[in-house]
């Protein structure tokens, strides 16, 4: 199980005499193998599955890496297991645990019985109390001396069911203070959110009886660039460390208006809150004004907080909250919602000759699934450098149809042609069922998925007609073709380049390759390179020399980035020395510029790559790093984390000029967050704002 700083952490270590000296334990999921659980002895007693599927699952967890997963069945299906104690309980306690609903759909019931007397009775229902998603619904039941064994059932459609973490037990003994310290996960402080955490406080407590109360907190907001551009700052009750959503249900503590921290320093926000059993957290947030400045940094101090009926301070320790991590700000340029869509995602961006930011994405109106389904290309414009965009725009829409799945139309890529200045963006039609599983061989709409383009000659005032590439570039016998996604690039030669991916035939068992597709007439006709290596996707291409081409690739196998070079437009690649070695990826697509080109200048070597900066799922800690080599070498000394909650992990690069990066990512606090950054920054790994 996970060890967090200042706290113990160790359920199944505890003693069953429980007595005024027990601090409040918890356990997460952790230490135990992950699959299905069967029979697990515990120092705590025998975790035994009764009934259904019950498992340690290693892709959601409350906190840590792990949870406990019911998987649901119906009637004498259901899954059900019992935790039964080594010996019964010698004094009364109260058990705890989050729980998750991971279906919407019925039947569902949730239920925990505790084994009393020697007979089994209900102690709990929440088949209603269940909420679906981000395990929001806290349970707490009392347990009395004698106790002996706990049944936990969840009966839903198979596979569903619920998840549970976190689970504490408390002796019911009047309530003292444990520990209390601030930690500090780097997140990004966006105009347009509402919610934008900025420093979180824990607040330990043992005991049950007689819940202890906050009476006051005091903190400042000392490293803030411009405290006068925060509107509000609030003090919100959390879940957990993970920091609460742009747009969760979220319980307001305290509140302080505008004009109140303009000096950044100490304030008080006086308002009762009562404390419950075990780890108490709270966030404080801030609120941007519109016109705040986007290249500024947030940060704020806990100081001190005093309970109901003390007259003293109790220090808050800051030791296991990373002082360096002022809150980078920036733009939630699109959310959830946002012009009536559900979702935004799959981001390009770049920066055209006169030096306008162009950013495309996934408009995906009904849900976040990938194609086929209701999917427009959308645009947005800024001339300012990303400090203020204008409306989005709707640049491909291929009908609306439900009899052909909406017609969706998605996973954009950006092109500037430094020569002419035309600005080309292709996607992908799904013309009914046509998306990666259910587009086949064949050159029709009704067959396969349809390679689309547009194009802007007015710096993307407005955009022309989309014209089908398909034909010109699809093998008949592929079952589908598509764009990067993210971006293209223009070679030094006048070559436009968009990376590509293209799955084989049926009878090849559909494998994808990354490829390229290029035009040297300045977008008239197309060419299409040959696979890189089977089963990678999503790549991202740059010119390294002139007319020498560096393919970095998702590679589907997981763990790290598949890299290639090929000296003739694709034809053929040779393995770079860093392929699979230098740069981690959790499966996800990828973000890869070359500095000293992007202006149509001689290459310097120096090379960005942004992604999510971890070798498995979760997605997570949305980073930009720095090669000065061409890529031979990635110091972790160049490496700027900028977002490190979990997220869809998409991202796209640009330098909106020749010493600001812009990035346009799917993060934690926005579907799509735009962030300027120094390039000084990225290559000190943050250390010269400092």
């Amino acid at each position: 199980m996970r060890s967090l700083p200042r706290r113990s952490v160790f359920l199944l270590a505890l003693s069953l005499s429980l007595t005024s000296a027990t601090p409040a334990q918890e356990l997460g999921f952790e230490d135990l193998p992950a699959g299905e659980l069967r029979e697990l002895e515990t120092e705590l007693g025998t975790w035994k599955r009764v009934a259904g599927r019950v498992e340690v699952d290693p892709e959601h967890a409350r906190s840590g890496s792990q949870c406990l997963h019911l998987a649901g069945g119906e009637g004498r299906a259901a899954s059900a297991v019992e935790l039964r104690f080594r010996k019964q309980l010698e004094a009364p306690a109260l058990f705890g645990f989050w729980v998750e609903r991971w279906t919407r759909r019925s039947p569902f019931a949730f239920t925990v019985e505790v084994r009393r007397g020697g007979r089994w009775r209900e102690l709990y229902d929440g088949s209603a109390q269940a909420r679906i998603g981000g395990f929001h619904t806290r349970v707490e039941l009392a347990l009395e001396r004698g106790d002996a064994a706990l049944r936990l059932r969840s009966e839903a459609p198979e596979g569903a069911g619920v998840l549970i973490d976190d689970i504490s037990l408390v002796p019911a003994v009047p309530m003292e203070l444990g520990s209390v310290r601030a930690f500090q996960p780097r997140l990004p402080v966006l105009l347009g959110n509402e919610v934008n955490p900025v420093v979180g406080l824990e607040v330990v407590t043992t005991g049950s009886l007689e819940p202890l109360a906050i009476a006051e907190l005091r903190f400042d907001l000392r490293g803030t660039t411009r405290p006068e551009d925060l509107r509000k700052v609030q003090l919100l009750v959390g879940d957990s460390e993970t920091a609460p959503g742009p747009q969760e249900e979220i319980i307001l503590y305290g509140e302080l208006a505008a004009g109140t921290a303009e000096d950044g320093g100490e304030l008080v926000i006086s308002r009762e809150h009562t404390l419950r059993p075990g780890v108490n957290i709270l966030w404080l947030s801030v609120v941007p004004a519109a016109d705040a400045d986007i290249e500024g940094f947030v940060d704020a101090h806990f100081r001190g907080l005093r309970l109901v009926g003390s007259e003293g301070w109790i220090e808050v320790d800051e030791s296991d909250s990373d002082r360096d991590h002022r809150q980078r700000m920036g733009v939630a340029l699109r959310r959830g919602g946002d012009d009536g869509a559900a979702v935004y995602r799959i981001p390009g961006l770049v920066t055209t000759p006169e030096g306008t930011l162009i950013g495309v994405y996934d408009v995906r109106y009904h849900g976040g699934g990938d194609l086929p389904g209701h999917i427009d290309v959308g645009m947005s414009r800024s001339t300012d450098g990303g400090h203020t965009w204008e409306p989005m725009r709707v640049i491909m829409d291929m009908g609306d149809d439900p009899k052909w799945r909406h017609d969706g139309v998605g996973d954009p890529a950006v092109l500037v042609d430094r020569e002419t200045g035309r600005i080309l963006v292709i996607a992908v039609w799904s013309h009914g069922n046509r998306g990666w599983h259910g587009s086949g061989p064949g050159l029709e709409p009704e067959e396969t998925g349809q390679l689309m383009l547009v194009h802007s000659d007015d710096d993307g005032r407005s955009w022309s007609k989309p014209r089908n590439l398909t034909r010109e570039l699809k093998d008949p016998d592929w079952c589908f073709l598509l764009q990067g996604p993210g971006r293209g690039i223009t070679m030094a030669d006048g070559t436009l380049v968009f990376p590509a991916q293209f799955q084989l035939s049926p009878e090849e068992k559909r494998m994808p390759h990354s490829t390229v597709i290029y035009s040297r007439d300045h977008g008239e006709s197309w060419e299409i390179g040959t696979g890189v290596l089977a089963n990678t996707t999503e790549s991202a291409v740059v010119e390294l020399a002139d007319g020498v081409l560096m393919s970095n690739q998702r590679n589907n196998r997981g763990g790290s980035r598949s890299v290639y070079t090929s000296h003739d437009l694709g034809r053929t690649w040779e393995e770079h020395p860093s392929s699979r070695s230098l740069l981690r990826e959790p499966v996800c697509m990828a973000s890869l510029i070359h500095v000293g080109r992007e202006f149509g200048v001689e290459g310097d070597g120096l090379l960005l790559f942004s992604n999510p900066d971890v070798a498995k799922a979760p997605r997570r800690r949305m980073t930009i790093k720095a090669s000065r080599d061409s890529g031979a070498s990635w110091p972790e000394g160049s490496a700027l984390l900028l977002d490190e909650g979990r997220s869809a992990g998409y991202s796209c690069l640009t330098m909106i000029d020749a010493q600001t990066v812009g990035i346009l990512y799917e993060g934690s606090r926005a579907h799509l967050t735009f962030q300027r950054v120094p390039l000084a920054d990225v290559l000190a790994g943050g250390e010269a704002r400092r």
